[in-house]
């Protein structure tokens, strides 16, 4: 499983895809998809607490490099996943990938292809990507 390719994915993905066919279905499908990306983050937090969410303005050095910004961000996350936690957001990550290859599926692009581009463009850019 380990070398399947975003393609293959697309393409299970479109064999599958009957019921939200429509552009207009899987765009709403793929939002709901985030939130509830979303609500499995923050139940982890508030229902489960296997993680905590510490939250402060980033401060940083005024001679501070960009090498050394990278070292000094914060997640804001501390603890880790609890089994049910990670299931949960690794169930709800997978339905938004597969409305993401949905999208792609019905107006003709390539995962792949993005995927690749978006990955030269990071190397590209490197510390300059600043996302």
């Amino acid at each position: 499983m380990a070398d399947l390719s975003c393609g293959e994915f697309q393409e299970t993905v479109s064999e599958y895809l009957v019921r939200h066919r429509s552009v207009l279905d899987v765009m709403s499908k793929l939002q709901e998809a985030g939130a509830r990306v979303n609500r499995a983050v923050a139940k982890s937090v508030t229902s489960c607490g296997c993680l905590e969410v510490s939250a402060q303005k980033q401060k940083f050095p005024e001679n501070a490099t960009l090498a050394d910004l990278k070292r000094m961000i914060n997640s804001h996350i501390s603890g880790e996943l609890c089994p049910e936690c990670r299931e949960a957001l690794e169930t709800e990550l997978g339905q938004m990938l597969f409305y993401i290859a949905a999208l792609c599926a019905i107006t003709g692009l390539d995962l792949d292809e993005i995927m690749m581009k978006e990955h030269d463009r990071l190397r590209m850019l490197g510390l300059f990507n600043l996302t």
